[in-house]
């Protein structure tokens, strides 16, 4: 479920990021966070079917579940690092104009 969820999570941005003409919100970050989080995830489900085999395809219902809040938090985590950038470049200048409003 976790590659599952991170590789939709990573189609969507890249489509995003793809059809915009600029991209003054730095939706790249996004694309390049949620397509590690997928390569990760793919790299583990290797590893784990060479353990488990056909077991691997059978997983339990509270796994499913664990592997489900797992997929959310990490597209979830991806978006904090992602505002975060975006506070921090102030792409469009909205923070700063701002902080420069209320000082004068």
């Amino acid at each position: 479920m976790t590659l599952l969820i991170t590789v939709f999570a990573a189609v969507i941005a890249t489509v995003k990021w793809y059809t915009r003409k600029d991209d003054t919100m730095l939706l790249g970050t996004l694309v390049f966070l949620y397509w590690g989080a997928s390569l990760m995830w793919l790299v583990d489900a290797v590893f784990k079917y060479a353990e488990l085999q056909a077991e691997y395809f059978t997983p339990a219902f509270e796994d499913m579940i664990n592997d489900t809040f797992l997929g959310l938090s990490v597209v979830a985590l991806a978006l904090v690092i992602w505002v975060v950038r975006l506070l921090i470049v102030d792409p469009r200048g909205v923070i700063r104009s701002s902080l420069l409003r209320k000082r004068a």
